[in-house]
């Protein structure tokens, strides 16, 4: 799909006060209290899952409230130095939704509404959906009580933070992510500095194929094999991902929901990489 003629106030919309993500400003900064073995942590080693803090812990049985989730990640040891690997990091991006609500004086979700989805028109996007769209969200994992998750957040720890953060939560449709893709594209085409660096490989640590937030086409990514080197995509836990080849004038997106009825099925490994391949194909004319 071809990208659409966004003004461009709406491509532009969230980039000003989206400069401080792209420098290398220090966590600390933004958060107090944080362990004394943070200080070494930016934004940057954030966004590329190089901070050194851990993949996950299960916040869901350890704390009750929110308040003792966020405590409890604030003061999780490192367990690497800040640069030196990269570990995709849940409690990363929970620490990283703290630092942007701590910059914007706003609960993420009501940020991202009118920075990103109302200018976007992006009006089936949002945490916390309203049980009147219940029947339009597919169901996720049998729970522990053997009711079907529906139109509630899937993740365990992103239900104890009140169904809002970073790192999981969001529900959408492919109808918006088509228009966040084309966003997406419009802007990357208009040079867009802070699209591309944010799509760009940075190299945190040496090797690692992750841009700021995003990651890029690798060996035995959900890319598959035939994305350009200028694409960028993210995979979803419950089965999801989306890949943007702005060069090509492509996006793939992708919604499943594997985990029902249960996590165990891990099968959209091959699906995701088997999907892109084919969608360049169909998409590239015959010589």
């Amino acid at each position: 799909m071809g990208a659409s003629n966004y003004t461009y106030a709406e491509v532009t919309a969230t980039q000003q006060s989206a400069d401080w993500i792209a420098s290398h400003n220090r966590l600390v900064e933004y958060l107090d209290g944080t362990p004394e073995s943070w200080n070494g942590i930016t934004i940057r080693h954030l966004l590329t899952h190089s901070s050194g803090m851990p993949a996950w812990r299960p916040l869901y049985a350890e704390t009750a409230t929110r308040e003792q989730a966020l405590a409890l990640v604030d003061t999780t040891p490192l367990l690497r130095q800040p640069g030196d690997t990269f570990v995709y990091s849940d409690l990363g991006a929970i620490v990283l939704t703290q630092a942007v609500e701590a910059i914007t004086g706003e609960r993420l979700d009501a940020y991202l509404d009118h920075s990103v989805f109302q200018p976007l028109r992006m009006t089936s996007t949002r945490y916390l959906p309203p049980p009147a769209w219940r029947d339009r969200i597919a169901p996720t994992e049998r729970s522990q009580d053997g009711t079907i998750i529906r139109g509630t957040v899937h993740d365990e720890n992103a239900w104890k933070l009140g169904g809002v953060s970073g790192h999981a939560g969001l529900f959408s449709t492919a109808p918006d992510l088509a228009r966040f893709a084309q966003w997406l594209m419009t802007a990357w085409r208009r040079d867009s500095g802070q699209v591309r660096a944010f799509t760009k490989r940075q190299g945190i640590p040496a090797g690692s194929s992750r841009a700021l937030g995003w990651d890029t086409p690798s060996e035995n990514s959900s890319a598959g094999t035939k994305l350009g080197a200028q694409a960028f995509g993210h995979t979803g836990f419950t089965g999801t991902s989306i890949w943007i080849d702005p060069e090509r004038d492509v996006f793939i997106i992708l919604l499943t929901n594997r985990v029902n009825p249960t996590r165990e099925n891990n099968r959209i490994g091959r699906v995701r990489p088997r999907v892109a391949d084919l969608a360049v194909d169909a998409l590239t004319p015959p010589r």
